[in-house]
């Protein structure tokens, strides 16, 4: 099968974890033999998320003054390149020699009239507790929201409309190339109402929209989200919570998920499955290889 595999940017680095170089490597290290598995098997397309590493970056150009911190944008097309470099790195010290990887800077184009401009969603950075996020709020004009227990940076979220480098995408795949591409749902970019001329945004697209978007694009047969949970969870917080096993695209299309987390995986999610007819999935990242094979994770599926 054609697979694309949207990892998590928490999977890449776990919440709690020290934000340094050498912890992200290992978890991508810890990962690479799972992915490299599937590689052997499937033909791999790999995206990832990036709002833990575009957080940090955007702390560190904040802590150097003497010039203004660096737009979302740019620093989204660091973090392909950056996340890009090591998962290349790691996954083709696994696979044989002759298998060749690319990691392609990847443009997708959003609508300037998308409501998620008047509300953003999208986690990025580090956790803090609440004295620390209203004191960050009100030194930087940063917008922050609750995540569990904790306060973290949000910057709006739009919709993917159009991937600017498909055609090369789908040439690499053609020649059998293991492509890690879009990562962090894209460098956002738009054309600026009345204009032609394509410029950046000040947002991060949602990785698993942006993957979804990627996967029916490519004629992927299979799109898993990897993440840092086992599955979709009905009632999550509760006493009553439970995993969801396998559901149809109607049956989840009708629950309600938490908009910043689980809500845009399971709405990517619906949206492949009904648009292409193929099975979606969404799981723990150790569980790749079974979730491949339906037997782990939240599989969706039409009910036709």
């Amino acid at each position: 099968m054609r697979v694309v595999i949207a990892l998590g940017g928490n999977a890449l680095l776990r919440r709690g974890e020290p934000m340094t170089a050498e912890a992200q490597r290992g978890n991508v290290r810890s990962a690479a033999p799972m992915l490299a598995s599937v590689a052997r098997e499937h033909q791999l397309v790999l995206t990832h998320g990036n709002g833990p590493q575009v957080g940090l970056l955007a702390l560190q150009g904040a802590a150097y003054s003497e010039t203004e911190t660096f737009p979302l944008d740019v620093l989204g097309a660091q973090t392909e390149g950056m996340i890009g470099y090591v998962v290349e790195q790691e996954l083709g010290n696994l696979l044989p020699a002759e298998v060749p990887l690319a990691t392609i800077l990847t443009m997708i184009e959003v609508d300037p009239a998308d409501p998620a401009f008047d509300n953003p969603t999208k986690f990025v950075g580090p956790v803090y507790d609440k004295e620390k996020a209203d004191a960050m709020a009100a030194e930087k004009g940063w917008v922050f929201k609750a995540d569990g227990p904790h306060w973290r940076r949000v910057v709006p979220s739009p919709e993917p409309r159009r991937i600017f480098e498909i055609r090369p995408i789908r040439w690499l795949l053609d020649k059998d190339v293991v492509v890690i591409c879009a990562g962090g749902g894209g460098v956002p970019t738009m054309y600026p109402p009345g204009e032609r001329k394509l410029v950046g945004v000040e947002a991060v697209i949602d990785k698993d929209l942006a993957g979804e978007l990627l996967a029916r694009e490519v004629g992927a047969e299979l799109f898993v989200m990897a993440t840092d949970v086992d599955g979709v969870y009905q009632d999550w917080g509760t006493d009553r919570q439970r995993r969801i096993a396998r559901a149809t695209t109607e049956e989840l299309g009708g629950t309600a998920f938490a908009a910043g987390s689980m809500g845009p995986k399971v709405a990517a999610a619906v949206r492949f499955a009904e648009r292409t007819g193929n099975r979606a999935a969404i799981g723990s990242l150790a569980e790749i290889e079974a979730i491949v094979n339906g037997e782990a994770g939240t599989q969706v599926v039409t009910a036709r």
